[in-house]
């Protein structure tokens, strides 16, 4: 495994056909704050984070997952992983120079070995943002992203491979065999997790609330304006984090989740949990349960922005 590079998740970027009412529904009661706006294109932060934006809505023709970005430290570190990738036989979409989002930095685009489009850069001006206050109910900052893998494991080798992501803990269950890899680049129990499903896809993004009387606020809020709930309230025992998953006016799920593990990495080994146990999806046991129908619903639909890349 290399030198991690990576720091942290910094946005997920989608296009959507029907833009104006995904704008309506992040900027509105998803709780996020529309800072930029351009020709179909619209960037969207939470009030918590440095970050200059945490989604990016783009309109088009068909539903996809436009990209995921991460920080690098420096742009001497962007320009190593860069060379590294190109040395694994990686496919670069675009070499290391000057990007031209809000906040600029220096960065670059590559594919992962499922055809998702992958950006990673630093020198990214930090937003002025403030710190959520007790009671208000709007995410904090972006927490985590989960993708669909036809091949959940030939997907984690090659970012423990490439990107030096870490193996937190695994799901696990006795008819499916592993479901899930829960994967980190920081002592933050996963900034990403791997699920097993029929095609590659967005399974879900993941967004940090201040608390637990936060969380439970958005979820009662949405709850009551009819937003379709896939799954929650609950807490799961992998990342010992709270969850409520809810539907996009596109059907892709997204969560509120608070209080997501930290962990020693010097000291933490991997745990394999049977999530057919209860306990297991949901410590508390307020979650609908777990069933087809759930699962169904985190599929999402296949990717039409990602093809089947060479296994590098």
């Amino acid at each position: 495994m290399s030198h991690r590079l990576l720091t942290h998740l910094r946005h997920v970027d989608l296009a959507v056909p029907d833009y104006d009412k995904q704008l309506d529904f992040y900027a509105g009661i998803w709780g996020l704050t529309k800072v930029a706006e351009d020709s179909g294109i619209s960037f969207l932060a939470a009030e918590g984070s440095p970050e200059q934006y945490i989604v990016r809505l783009r309109k088009a023709d068909h539903k996809r997952l436009d990209l995921i970005s991460y920080g690098a430290a420096t742009p001497a570190d962007v320009d190593t992983l860069a060379e590294r990738l190109l040395a694994g036989g990686v496919q670069l979409i675009s070499q290391p120079d000057k990007v031209d989002t809000p906040g600029g930095g220096y960065g670059f685009r590559f594919f992962d070995i499922d055809g998702r489009t992958i950006e990673v850069s630093a020198d990214v001006a930090v937003r002025q943002h403030r710190k959520i206050q007790e009671k208000e109910s709007i995410p904090v900052k972006l927490s985590h992203v989960v993708i669909n893998s036809p091949d959940l494991n030939a997907t984690k080798e090659w970012y423990e491979r490439h990107l030096a992501f870490r193996l937190s803990d695994t799901l696990w269950h006795p008819k499916m065999g592993e479901a899930m890899h829960f994967m980190r680049i920081s002592s933050q129990h996963h900034s990403m997790a791997i699920a097993q499903g029929p095609h590659t896809s967005l399974h879900h993004i993941s967004f940090e609330m201040r608390g637990i009387d936060e969380y439970m606020r958005g979820t009662g809020r949405l709850l009551r304006a009819g937003v379709h709930k896939v799954w929650g309230p609950g807490r799961h025992l992998a990342g010992d984090n709270t969850f409520s998953y809810f539907h996009d006016p596109h059907g892709n799920t997204v969560e509120y989740t608070t209080e997501l593990e930290q962990l020693d990495e010097d000291t933490w080994h991997p745990h394999v949990y049977d999530f057919s146990t209860d306990e297991v999806s949901d410590q508390w046991g307020t979650a609908n349960p777990v069933n087809e129908l759930v699962a169904k619903e985190s599929f999402n639909d296949p990717d039409r922005g990602c093809f089947t890349a060479p296994p590098v």
